[in-house]
């Protein structure tokens, strides 16, 4: 194992760009990438990464190993993502169930914004990634020419087709079927240009906390999620659902004087409970923090979190066998609201609403929850979901208007105006 500090550089946005541009010019993988809050650091980076899809049971799978002192703080692991389970015949989603590779080395940015280079070898930086940190404008070209590097022309998702997934969830609840559930929605779209620099742009322009990145032959996941899924280190778990949405222009005291949004919150805070319950040590879960407003890229959120110490054995397939899906995508209880959800919405959700994330074997598994979230396939179609938890208060309209509050954030990243166009329409405003 190897860690040396190579000082501060460029922002993550642009290592990426100059990895990328080294990648093309070397004919490697691309890079990927996790930015925001992930394993208390700004950035993750694997310089090189051959992302191949594997079995749902194959992913996030790394020998257990022993921090050593002095040792890296992460050094390496597997990158990938697990698509969401539960699909539908009619329209199959389009990438993977499940795709990631395997890293020796990472770039880490730390909070203080210094760069280290850390790989499970005894290998040193090569110059090569030095300079791609240290000085990214210098391996970028920037002669390319003017036309932009990516563009996406979205299209609506099918409006009545919600309502009418909502109207049937209120039945549920009202038959006793589901107390909660979960109810999305797809806007769809043609991309023309890199799907590697569309996520630099929108982690530099809207900062989400659990961003995700990582491309392969079948296309790539641009993860811009807020949300953290589940995190193990030795033996604590951790997860923080978010249920419960405002605009950000509006006054966040409103979330938690909210009944619908509390509700919908302590719901799924109590499903997450029973989740991490199958593999906890007894009396071990805690929810040090319950109904936080946080902010996040547009909108505000309710944000609590559950804690618990794992029972001695558990391996992280069996916390995702005990957890996955994540519960803030799913609804109460958890199993029914799945088999519905399946008849309720027309397409499946793919990697939306599943998760990725990041097993090492010195720094633990972090996993987020695959919400605004793109997915690019190799044909140049791309992918939307967005959603928002029904119970008992919903009204259709307003779940549909959360849906485009959520959206907003991702779909401006595109040409201004063409953005705006595809919201007021979808918003119903001429």
């Amino acid at each position: 194992m190897r860690m040396e500090r190579l000082g501060r550089g460029g922002t993550p946005a642009q290592v990426l760009g100059a990895l990328g541009e080294r990648a093309r010019r070397l004919g490697i993988p691309p890079p990927a990438a996790l930015t925001g809050a992930w394993f208390g650091s700004a950035a993750v980076v694997a310089p090189s990464l051959e992302v191949a899809p594997v079995s749902a049971a194959e992913s996030f799978t790394c020998p257990d190993a022993q921090v050593r002192a002095g040792g890296p703080l992460i050094g390496g692991g597997w990158i990938g993502y697990l698509a969401y389970p539960d699909t539908t015949t009619s329209h199959p989603s389009a990438l993977p169930a499940a795709a990631g590779g395997w890293s020796d080395t990472v770039l880490r940015l730390d909070p203080d914004g210094c760069w280290w280079y850390e790989t499970l070898t005894d290998d040193t930086c090569p110059d090569a990634l030095a300079r791609a940190v240290l000085d990214p404008a210098v391996t970028v070209d920037n002669t390319a020419s003017p036309e932009p590097r990516w563009d996406i022309d979205w299209s609506l998702p099918d409006r009545d087709a919600h309502r009418h997934g909502v109207e049937q969830c209120l039945d549920a609840i009202r038959a006793g079927e589901v107390y909660q559930a979960c109810v999305c929605t797809r806007f769809t779209g043609d991309y023309t240009g890199s799907p590697l620099a569309f996520f630099s742009d929108a982690i530099t322009r809207t900062c989400p906390d659990r961003a995700a990145y990582l491309e392969g032959p079948w296309g790539a996941v641009a993860s811009l999620s807020p949300e953290l899924f589940v995190s193990r280190h030795g033996h604590r778990l951790a997860s923080s659902p978010i249920k419960g949405t405002l605009p950000l222009d509006r006054d966040p005291d409103d979330l938690q004087a909210s009944v619908k949004d509390v509700a919908e919150n302590i719901m799924i805070v109590d499903l997450v409970r029973n989740d991490l319950g199958r593999v906890a040590e007894p009396g071990s879960i805690a929810v040090p923090e319950l109904l936080a407003v946080r902010p996040a890229p547009g909108v505000w959120h309710l944000v609590s979190t559950v804690t618990a110490t794992a029972r001695p054995g558990v391996s992280v397939r069996d916390l995702l066998d005990a957890t996955f899906p994540p519960a803030s995508v799913t609804g109460c209880p958890k199993t029914r609201a799945r088999e519905l959800l399946q008849q309720w919405e027309p397409s499946s959700r793919g990697v939306y609403c599943g998760t990725v994330g990041m097993a090492s074997p010195l720094a633990g598994t972090e996993l987020n929850v695959a919400i605004r979230t793109v997915e690019f396939g190799a044909d140049g179609t791309c992918a939307l979901g967005v959603g928002g938890g029904i119970t008992i208060d919903s009204d259709p309209a307003a779940e549909w208007q959360e849906c485009l509050d959520k959206a907003a954030s991702t779909l401006s990243l595109s040409t201004p105006r063409r953005a705006e166009a595809v919201v007021r329409t979808a918003a119903g405003v001429p």
